[in-house]
């Protein structure tokens, strides 16, 4: 190669970098077309605090785009996404293979899966009570009739889990989320070993009503999402499978230490063959980008690692 070819090599690399940075994190001056028009948004409860607060960021940045988030719990999800109602599907589950199936029946090709950001489940209970840790089997025991994680038997009253001299109050009173949400289905799965919930557990249409209710009553325990923690409730401890209590702390829910860690995601319908509307692309470029990750913790929530994070950009 001769030295003019090798020059203008030289000089092309700053420029295809520019553009490699202006697809995965474009700028208002950048989009070939303009960012305005409705971005709507249909799914996880859970999540939207977060989304809005990304829709707002998102909206300073360009304010011809006009929000609307439905939080109908992640089973709407994908429903919504499959009619085409909404072209983004916020969850705090993994869709199903039945969901997944479904989608790829209609459209003949999947939903774009991205992770956003990192969450925990919680047990919580009043933030006086002297309870710090428990195990699954003694999750299971108190929340399924089934026990599957291997209880040999159900746990119903206090004193069986702090003895009769420390916590004056009796039966254990449940709460929890109803079945459209993606964190009632997940702590099924994962804290319950897929076994049945009990039916007094009293099942909320959203998470802040179960931290009112646990936080009022010292008798008792419910289960919810790490971001919506506060000072009227404590996180009891979980055993993770080598005996270590593992607290829910954003280390430990990053690095996935704690048991009940998990991924939030955002489904997308996004055509192999088209390029997603500017609005969205530019949504997802904010997600992606260190400000999107700031405001994931700003909203009580986990930034991805930074592998991940790019993982997903390059996604």
């Amino acid at each position: 190669m001769n030295s003019r070819v090798l020059s203008l090599c030289r000089r092309a690399a700053p420029i295809w970098l520019t553009l490699l940075l202006g697809l995965a994190f474009p700028r208002a001056d950048t989009q070939a077309s303009p960012v305005g028009g409705t971005l709507g948004a249909v799914g996880s409860d859970t999540m939207a605090g977060l989304v809005l607060r990304w829709g707002e960021a998102l909206k300073q940045r360009y304010p011809e785009v006009r929000i609307q988030f439905q939080a109908a719990g992640s089973a709407n999800a994908p429903p919504a996404l499959i009619a085409g109602t909404t072209r983004l599907g916020p969850m705090s589950r993994q869709m199903t293979p039945d969901e997944k199936q479904a989608f790829t029946t209609r459209y003949g090709y999947p939903p774009l899966e991205l992770k956003v950001a990192r969450d925990a489940l919680a047990v919580i209970v009043h933030r006086h009570n002297p309870l710090n840790t428990l195990s699954q089997r003694q999750v299971d025991a108190i929340f399924s009739t089934s026990r599957e994680c291997g209880a040999s038997a159900p746990i119903t009253r206090w004193e069986t889990l702090l003895g009769p001299s420390e916590w004056p109050f009796r039966h254990i009173a449940l709460h929890g989320r109803n079945t459209a949400s993606g964190t009632h289905e997940l702590f099924q799965q994962r804290a319950l070993c897929g076994g049945e919930f009990r039916h007094n557990v009293s099942e909320h249409p959203g998470t802040s009503p179960v931290v009112a209710a646990v936080g009022e009553s010292p008798g008792a325990m419910g289960y919810v999402g790490y971001s919506h923690l506060n000072a009227l409730v404590k996180a009891v401890g979980l055993y993770d499978g080598d005996g270590n209590a593992i607290a829910p702390s954003e280390e430990a829910i990053q690095t996935g230490a704690y048991p009940l860690s998990r991924y939030l995601y955002l489904y997308v319908n996004a055509p192999p063959d088209e390029p997603l509307p500017p609005a969205e692309h530019a949504l997802l470029a904010l997600i992606f980008s260190p400000e999107g990750q700031k405001i994931a913790r700003t909203a009580g929530f986990v930034p991805l690692s930074e592998t991940v994070r790019q993982q997903q950009a390059r996604r």
